[in-house]
């Protein structure tokens, strides 16, 4: 069997402030939309929102509110200048979680989070 990952769906809560963050300050062209399930071109994996009531009533799984942030997982972004990537995020309002640190393996690497608190991670490639 060879899988090969397509896309990421991220539940929200707030659908009009997560689409602003994503298109607006984070600049994430939009590829689809129907109703409150966007696709956001990311390259070869797209970025999908969808709002969590919109879940529970068109696809029929249980998604529990967000009464508290729970990271299990992070989504990354690669660009070639992370000081720069997150000055520019900074001045737009957007949390910053950990600033930019460089890795012993040579890859820099800071975290900011999303309206509904999932991290994302603001990377250089890893040579």
């Amino acid at each position: 069997m060879k899988l090969a990952m397509k896309y990421v769906i991220l539940y929200v809560n707030d659908f009009e402030q997560t689409m602003h963050f994503y298109q607006n300050i984070l600049g994430l062209p939009v590829k689809m939309q129907q109703g409150t399930y966007v696709e956001f071109d990311t390259g070869a994996t797209t970025l999908s929102i969808n709002t969590r009531q919109s879940v529970n009533e068109d696809i029929g799984l249980a998604v529990p509110e967000a009464s508290l942030a729970s990271q299990t997982f992070e989504i990354g972004f690669v660009v070639e200048d992370v000081q720069a990537t997150i000055e520019a995020l900074r001045t737009q309002g957007v949390n910053v979680v950990k600033e930019p640190v460089v890795k012993p393996w040579g890859q820099t690497v800071a975290y900011v989070a999303d309206p509904d608190g999932h991290y994302i991670e603001i990377c250089t490639s890893v040579e």
